[in-house]
């Protein structure tokens, strides 16, 4: 999701994004760890949307 379609949402759906990118995180993870994980980029843009996301966040909370 890029920055503008993240601005769209209310906080619900935001927080319902943030929540579904860390489990992606916490899996690619443990693929990481297991050796299992080929594209280790993966791990690296999953970061920047979860900063993305609660960046966001921290914005709407600050505008109210």
């Amino acid at each position: 999701m890029n920055t503008e379609e993240l601005r769209k949402l209310d906080a619900s759906g935001l927080q319902k994004e943030l929540d579904s990118l860390l489990k992606a995180h916490m899996g690619l993870r443990m693929q990481k760890a297991t050796q299992q994980l080929s594209n280790t980029a993966q791990l690296s843009r999953v970061r920047r949307e979860i900063a993305r996301v609660r960046t966001v966040i921290q914005q709407k909370a600050s505008q109210e």
